[in-house]
């Protein structure tokens, strides 16, 4: 399980992601309204955790905007307000559950796990991008008819590639995805992994799909 917790509070931030992996659950954290919004819409997450208050927003703006751009990725609110207009306003926002501070750490463990359960709506598990066929739910890859053997970083990026097909996507929007809050961003291990994919799943094959635009990042796509 992925989960993304989106809580200015770099304490609880840290207890959140700490607590979530100690229970074997994968956990990356973003702690404004634009960090929230860049690693929601380019990372693949089973739930998000969402304070109200937030750097640059409200986490009630920050749920509607998600929905209104195709997010389907079941929303747990956290906040420190528990009036019933502001339980309202949320739910009206998009989101699926709502926790107020101060909160049992184990209850919020559970009402992510049952959000996950119910997963997102309308998200393929099969997806096709020319020959190239992606199966998300069990990470098989096959390209013309050939299965190819992908690591889980190499995965990681077709995914992210894949389910922004013909988009052009920055070095930032990609390493959210594919690498937690601790990558150094001034590495070149993204090129060195965009060359390794493009080995196994582009150099014997036509039409090229993984393509770098200089001073912008990269389109996947024909």
């Amino acid at each position: 399980m992925r989960v993304l917790i989106v809580e200015d509070d770099p304490e609880l931030s840290r207890a959140l992601r700490d607590g979530f992996r100690d229970r074997r659950i994968e956990a990356i954290t973003a702690g404004t309204f634009v960090e929230g919004r860049e690693r929601a819409l380019l990372g693949t997450h089973d739930v998000i955790v969402l304070d109200v208050m937030l750097p640059g927003g409200s986490g009630f703006d920050l749920c509607a905007e998600l929905r209104s751009r195709g997010c389907t990725t079941p929303i747990l609110m956290l906040t420190a307000r528990d009036a019933v207009d502001d339980r309202v306003r949320g739910l009206e926002a998009g989101a699926d559950d709502y926790v107020p501070k101060p909160f049992a750490f184990r209850e919020l463990v559970a009402r992510v796990r049952a959000l996950a359960r119910r997963g997102p709506a309308l998200v393929p598990d099969q997806v096709r991008v020319a020959d190239l066929e992606v199966d998300l739910g069990t990470r098989r890859v096959r390209r013309a008819g050939r299965a190819i053997e992908l690591t889980a970083k190499e995965f990681a990026l077709l995914e992210v590639f894949v389910r922004h097909a013909d988009q052009v996507l920055d070095r930032a929007a990609i390493t959210a995805h594919v690498w937690d809050e601790n990558h150094d961003p001034f590495t070149n291990v993204l090129e060195v992994l965009v060359r390794r994919l493009r080995r196994k799943i582009d150099d014997d094959f036509e039409p090229k799909l993984i393509h770098t635009l200089r001073g912008a990042g990269y389109r996947f796509g024909p």
